[in-house]
């Protein structure tokens, strides 16, 4: 049990880094009056490339910020939990590939905000657990779909016309998010295998060597001497008398 509280505390030291960055980011703009949002993704413009690192931690107001904080800390703090030999990968590469995408395809605007990060964790957790068929993670993933399974209508423009919201960061975080969890499904916790799957896969790679043949060579004793005549032996059985 006292393990557990260890991995569970070490697992929440990146989340709460990056909550605490982004706390501090927009304290600093409401105690000094300034903004910080130029620093965000422009799409197709060379000065918006900063804002593919610097976009997660830049909010329009504090319920923007707010409603990012809660799930980034609750999906990061389980990736690292569960995936602690990938977490700092997978998260760098959500970071990237989503704010690389919206530089690259959202519509002219000044794009900020973890979201995108969030829907790619949220992806990542829900697809790695199906692909991986392991019950802590497949439980893992019911638990995203029945907390953040509403977030699905983000990625969708046309339900937010008034509203400005970033569907693109959305869209590319969910993106990247299962293009991540495909990419890594051979590292981290693998479903256990049970014995009668471990023959199986033996006779598949007896069945891959031998190219589907099922011949097999002769035993050394079972192989005939070529310097020697063929022996045959026949066997007489007499029957007892009876008395």
């Amino acid at each position: 049990m006292q393990e557990d509280q260890k991995k569970l505390i070490k697992s929440l030291i990146i989340p709460s880094l990056f909550l605490f960055v982004m706390w501090f980011v927009k304290l600093s703009e409401f105690l000094f009056d300034v903004r910080f949002s130029f620093l965000g993704i422009t799409p197709l413009d060379v000065r918006g490339l900063i804002g593919i690192i610097a976009s997660p931690f830049l909010h329009g107001d504090w319920n923007h910020l707010m409603a990012n904080s809660i799930p980034m800390l609750v999906l990061g703090g389980a990736l690292y939990y569960f995936y602690s030999e990938i977490a700092n990968k997978v998260l760098l590469l959500i970071i990237l590939l989503t704010g690389l995408w919206v530089w690259l395809g959202a519509r002219e605007s000044t794009h900020i905000g973890a979201s995108g990060v969030v829907y790619g964790l949220a992806s990542f957790h829900l697809v790695s657990g199906l692909i991986r068929k392991e019950a802590k993670l497949m439980a893992l993933s019911l638990i995203v779909v029945f907390l953040y399974g509403g977030m699905i209508w983000g990625i969708f423009p046309e339900l937010f016309p008034h509203k400005n919201i970033s569907w693109e960061s959305h869209l590319s975080g969910m993106v990247a998010g299962i293009v991540l969890a495909v990419f890594f499904k051979d590292q981290g916790i693998q479903r256990k295998k049970y014995s009668w799957e471990m023959e199986e896969m033996a006779e598949n790679e007896i069945d891959e060597m031998t190219d589907g043949s099922k011949e097999t060579e002769t035993p050394y004793w079972n192989t005939p001497d070529p310097d020697k005549d063929d022996l045959t032996v026949v066997y007489h059985f007499k029957h007892k008398k009876e008395s």
